[in-house]
């Protein structure tokens, strides 16, 4: 028995969500089964290559629905879970028991480990110091911007790993590895240790680097990071610097997308009054009411541009 599961990927509720996923599957459904990981990313278009579906069973945990028959398993709390409203009708329209959609949980992770004791009696005590962090990181609820900024415990310094890390190959490693041990014992490790300095060293250029080109105007933080090599950044570093804002909206540019990022700061002394995910939707992306993206073409550097303007416009408030 081979399972594929598609996880989202880069993320660190992906990964999470892939290794409970697999000791569920292996307790509960097929103990020998020969697991395989591929991770997915948000992208203009289809967020789906089919030919990936190439396991016995098929699941999608933390990602879009696919309205594939050779899906077996879903997953999925956002609230754009769906690319299409003919994908929501064909889930919908499920019988398996086996596709579940959640979007009040915090979590991908917490809430395959809540469906799967629930509807399947499984539960595992060595998956819980996972899930709770799933929860904080995915569902920001950090204490204060600088625990998720200095980057102090194991699991915030191995979802710097995740983020950033480009080799799907060496993220299965991760995912094996959750399932069999702690995190503190996994950062320890000689693998993760030698990715994590220069990542670490690479978060603080990119800290002083947004602390640089950052603009605070009308409770709306926003900064362009194309042409500087950065992909991606930790999302919390706008608020470490700008504690009176109430969102951030950025650009950067790697060599499959232009993505427009925007969030909310949990900490804000003014309370968010947009709905982000529905933002997003209306330019192509998603998420959540708290936090979500848009995904443009590599090329669509303008457009980006332009899309990040209308966001910010739309964001700020009248005054300060």
């Amino acid at each position: 028995m081979k399972l594929r599961i598609l996880y989202h990927g880069n993320c660190f509720d992906g990964v999470s969500s892939a290794a409970v996923f697999s000791k569920f599957y292996k307790a509960k459904v097929s103990p020998g089964a020969e697991i395989a990981y591929t991770p997915t990313m948000h992208r203009a278009g289809n967020a789906f290559d089919r030919e990936q579906f190439d396991g016995d069973e098929n699941a999608i945990v933390d990602f879009k629905y696919c309205a594939d028959d050779r899906l077996t398993w879903w997953f999925d709390h956002h609230q754009s879970a769906f690319l299409s409203e003919s994908d929501e009708t064909h889930f919908r329209a499920d019988t398996s028991g086996k596709k579940f959609l959640d979007t009040t949980s915090k979590s991908c992770a917490e809430f395959i480990a809540k469906v799967a004791k629930e509807k399947f009696g499984f539960e595992d005590e060595s998956l819980a110091e996972l899930i709770e962090w799933a929860h904080i990181i995915d569902g920001a609820l950090y204490e204060s911007p600088a625990q998720c900024v200095e980057l102090r415990s194991s699991a915030l310094k191995l979802m710097q790993v995740i983020e950033g890390e480009k080799d799907p190959a060496f993220v299965e490693t991760i995912i094996r590895a959750l399932q069999e041990t702690s995190l503190d014992e996994l950062v320890e490790s000689e693998e993760i240790q030698a990715k994590l300095k220069p990542i670490l060293e690479q978060h603080r250029n990119t800290v002083d680097l947004i602390k640089g080109k950052a603009k605070y105007s009308r409770g709306v933080v926003s900064f362009d990071l194309t042409g500087n090599g950065i992909d991606g950044y930790n999302k919390f570093i706008p608020y470490y610097f700008y504690p009176q804002t109430t969102y951030n909206v950025a650009l950067t540019q790697s060599a499959f997308r232009t993505k427009i990022s925007v969030g909310s700061n949990p900490w804000s002394p003014r309370p968010r009054i947009h709905n982000i995910a529905e933002i997003c939707e209306r330019y192509g992306g998603g998420g959540h009411a708290v936090v979500g993206a848009v995904s443009l073409k590599p090329g669509e550097l303008e457009l980006g541009k332009r899309y990040m303007k209308e966001i910010i416009d739309e964001l700020q408030f009248e005054e300060d």
